[in-house]
């Protein structure tokens, strides 16, 4: 005895485009952010603010993993299953004036590292301005967030950026005598 039995048909074939784009869903949906700024001399009062001249030092204030990495993600979207990994691989910090520097996770500034508060410079991220005013420093991080899905692969670019304004100051000294 014959029967006829019906399966259902073929899924359609995943493309990269589809991969990717469940990819960039993933991604979405993690919650990343920009680094909080850590600046020295931090500028935003007049009572804390840096001066012409003096080493301003930067750096990624206390990094979670959502603002730094490594994240590592495996979820199911569309029915796709999605692999990524997503860290931080630069800084890059726009000082307002048309300047801008590349640095990694930088050094936090304290007392001890600057010999008691003296104009030492940043071991690895800082900035001197060459004249006074009010600007907006700028800190985009540039996440690498390597993914694979449905047999491809690829790296998905982001960028995440936080500004704060500074003053700065210029100090002049004033002779008296008599």
């Amino acid at each position: 005895m014959a029967f006829t039995r019906w399966l259902p048909a073929a899924p359609d074939a995943v493309t990269r485009a589809d991969a990717e784009a469940a990819a960039r869903r993933v991604l979405a949906s993690l919650g990343l952010t920009a680094i909080d700024l850590g600046i020295h001399p931090r500028g935003d009062t007049v009572d804390r603010m840096g001066y012409v001249g003096w080493h301003m030092w930067l750096w990624a204030e206390s990094p979670s993993d959502r603002q730094w990495g490594p994240v590592e993600a495996r979820a199911t979207d569309s029915g796709v299953s999605v692999s990524l990994s997503a860290r931080v691989a630069e800084v890059t910090w726009e000082m307002g004036n048309g300047d801008s520097l590349a640095c990694q996770r930088g050094t936090a500034w304290s007392e001890s590292r600057t010999q008691g508060g003296r104009n030492v410079a940043s071991p690895d991220c800082g900035y001197v301005y060459a004249e006074d005013g009010r600007y907006t420093v700028t800190a985009t991080s540039e996440w690498a967030v390597d993914w694979s899905a449905a047999g491809y692969t690829g790296t998905l670019p982001l960028t995440l950026s936080r500004s704060a304004d500074v003053i700065v100051g210029e100090l002049q000294s004033v002779a008296v005598g008599g």
